[in-house]
């Protein structure tokens, strides 16, 4: 068979084609594990923004490092007073841009912290980055540490 330009056109444009299905596989078919993960993370946002106790509790590790952006770095119980009693209303959060890895009974998230928030009739809006660590304790995912951090 005589190999031709149609022919390594056709080649190239299959190969192309593969990478990119190759590269995109993992995003279609995330593990039990990363799915579990990323359903912990939704519910860690959900439990700052309703300032639920019993679940901010449930969800976080008694070895909590929780940094936020500032340099300020919270324990557990630091962590859970500070979002339960704190004085701004929270209008909005969402954790944009979620990428979650799993390797073994850990697992790093990484996404964006976005707020807006009311005091004392002052608007005010937080766009930050954030690196948490999971790790997988009795049977659930539990966050280990936190860091904020700003961006640009």
């Amino acid at each position: 068979m005589t190999i031709d330009r149609r022919h390594l056109a056709i080649a190239g444009a299959a190969a192309l084609g593969a990478a990119s299905l190759l590269r995109n596989a993992p995003a279609l078919a995330a593990t039990a594990d990363e799915t579990a993960v990323t359903d912990a993370v939704e519910a860690l946002r959900k439990a700052i923004f309703d300032a639920d106790k019993a679940k901010l509790t449930a969800l976080t590790a008694d070895q909590l490092s929780y940094g936020h952006s500032d340099a300020r770095v919270q324990n557990k119980a630091e962590f859970v007073d500070g979002v339960v009693s704190r004085k701004q209303t929270v209008k909005t959060l969402t954790f944009p841009e979620l990428s979650v890895a799993v390797a073994g009974d850990a697992a790093v998230a990484r996404h964006l912290f976005v707020s807006d928030s009311e005091l004392d009739g002052k608007a005010t809006s937080i766009k930050l980055g954030t690196l948490e660590v999971w790790q997988k304790q009795d049977g659930g995912w539990k966050l280990l540490a936190r860091q904020g951090f700003k961006l640009g």
